[in-house]
């Protein structure tokens, strides 16, 4: 007996021990789920692979269960299944991937208390990353927050279930998975409530969020202004070449779900056999149902649909971009923005002649080549000689034209300002000129240039880094106050349709324009868009 009582007296006082050392560990946080413990990333404290949600095939995500003891987050989590072209470990891509991180650089002064630390004016912004990849694909791994996050701001980027997995609609077959089509995005609405409950425990203010991402990540930011679960859980958005649409009706998606069960030979008493259909060979028979039902889409066309996000009237109320976003969101301040390239196209850092470029012009723009030609150098006079053909060829014909019929539609007809920016910083690798191509900015409102020291030319990282400060600052101070330009640096006002009014990045300096390319991209609607006008005569 005596034995029995020495043995549990020791484990006590092992165990306050261990409680004493994680108080005074500074890099351990008190979550609602449990104790996470970080790690120093170039001076920032980053908790990487936080479990916020638990979650069933095809079902919406729940809250995750608490855990004992300390949970060391000095890692990636899981990215979402998805196709790749090499083999990865379950730790590396799992149907358990709803993780998420945080970058910060000071904590409340007792991370450890009993009751959640409070709101209060020494919390800073935080800042809510959703990767591309469109809805199919990505990983937040890509895009680190250590240098944002000394911007005086919180960073938090998720994981969260993709393709088939976030966006089977199987409504129609059993009320079990009424919300299936969607669960991808409730997700990213379960993360959101993860940082309104655990958010000021890492400094950060739940009552201060701006979601932000760039293309399909930008297409999320679009989707969740449309979500009603997800009001009040954020307050700004920034939109990064997002503006892609989004066709899905609900009636395509029921029939696309259907489709998917015939390839698989699934009927609808046995619905509940999908989950334990293997993902590789789920994923096959969503792409042939794709395929024989709606068709299948070409990356680069200006559209999107299939496993994506539906509107169902509840979860989401319509399709963002489609011109503008649910009324709910008319008090979110935004920022709007694309590249100066994006999606560059063939021959892009070849020598080719004007008349070469020209010729290549006409199988888009047919009959109006010369207007569209005249139209570019209206709006762009400063564009060299020598780098003229390819620009012509070059330029976004993909987001920069419904980014305008976006901002018309909401700029100065909501009560919150929206601020419309284009990115034009040109880069240089040992191939030559890059350009400013589709996602080329992110290593500069996240301030990692010098993570591609291995990519780029040494002239571009000397040349540039001044962007990537001035780029993250404007990015952050978005986040604090809702104006990007709050100290009046470069006289940037809010957008309407009247003045057209976007500040661009790039050059010796940045600089404001005032509707300087709209008859050009009104052009460009007319000819690139041929498909989107085809595709919804015939299927909406």
């Amino acid at each position: 007996m005596n034995n029995m009582r020495t043995w549990l007296l020791a484990l006590c006082l092992t165990a306050t021990t261990i409680t004493m050392a994680q108080s005074n560990d500074p890099m351990v946080v008190k979550t609602r789920s449990g104790l996470v413990k970080g790690i120093d990333q170039e001076g920032s404290m980053a908790f990487l692979g936080i479990p916020y949600a638990t979650v069933e095939r095809f079902m919406p995500p729940q809250p995750v269960k608490k855990w004992k003891g300390v949970r060391v987050c000095d890692h990636w989590g899981p990215m979402t299944m998805q196709q790749q072209n090499r083999p990865m470990t379950e730790e590396q891509m799992s149907e358990n991937c709803c993780v998420l991180n945080v970058w910060t650089t000071e904590l409340p002064n007792s991370s450890l208390q009993s009751k959640a630390a409070k709101p209060s004016a020494k919390l800073k912004p935080v800042m809510f990353w959703l990767h591309g990849g469109g809805f199919d694909s990505g990983t937040s791994e890509w895009d680190p927050g250590m240098c944002l996050a000394k911007k005086d701001v919180v960073v938090v980027s998720i994981n969260h279930r993709l393709n088939i997995l976030g966006f089977l609609d199987l409504s129609t077959v059993s009320k079990k998975y009424k919300y299936s089509g969607n669960v991808g995005m409730l997700d990213a609405v379960q993360a959101l409530e993860w940082v309104r409950d655990n958010i000021a425990q890492f400094g950060g203010d739940p009552n201060n969020v701006t979601i932000f991402g760039e293309s399909g990540g930008g297409g999320k930011v679009g989707t969740l202004m449309c979500m009603p679960k997800a009001k009040g859980l954020f307050h700004k958005a920034i939109i990064m070449s997002g503006t892609i649409l989004n066709v899905n009706t609900k009636k395509m998606t029921e029939e696309l779900g259907e489709a998917v069960l015939k390839e698989l030979g699934i009927d609808k008493k046995n619905i509940d056999k999908i989950k334990d259909v293997p993902y590789k060979d789920l994923y096959a028979a969503g792409q042939r149902a794709m395929a024989a039902s709606i068709g299948t889409r070409r990356p680069g066309t200006p559209m999107m649909w299939g496993f994506g996000p539906t509107p169902d009237g509840e979860v989401l109320l319509q399709q963002p971009f489609q011109p503008a976003f649910a009324s709910f969101s008319d008090d979110i301040p935004l920022m709007i923005g694309t590249t100066f390239n994006e999606l560059q196209r063939s021959r892009y850092g070849q020598q080719i002649t004007f008349e070469e470029a020209r010729k290549e012009l006409q199988r888009t723009f047919g009959d109006e080549t010369d207007a569209y030609i005249s139209a570019f150098m209206e709006s762009y006079p400063d564009k060299t000689l020598e780098r003229l053909p390819q620009d012509l060829l070059s330029i976004d014909w993909l987001f920069r034209p419904k980014t305008i019929i976006t901002a018309d539609a909401i700029g100065g007809k909501r009560k919150a300002d929206t601020y419309v920016y284009m990115y034009t910083v040109g880069e240089s690798d040992n191939r030559g000129y890059k350009g400013s191509a589709h996602g080329a900015e992110l290593k500069y409102c996240f301030d990692v240039l010098h993570h591609y020291s291995n990519q780029l030319s040494q002239s571009t990282l000397d040349a540039n880094q001044i962007w990537a400060t001035r780029i993250s600052d404007v990015w952050a101070q978005f986040a604090h106050t809702g104006n990007p330009d709050s100290n009046g640096l470069y006289g940037w006002h809010p957008y309407t349709k009247e003045n057209g009014e976007l500040l661009e990045f790039g050059g010796s300096d940045a600089r404001i324009h005032n509707n300087h390319d709209r008859k050009l991209e009104e052009i460009i609607n007319r000819h690139c868009f041929k498909q989107l006008d085809e595709f919804r005569a015939t299927h909406q």
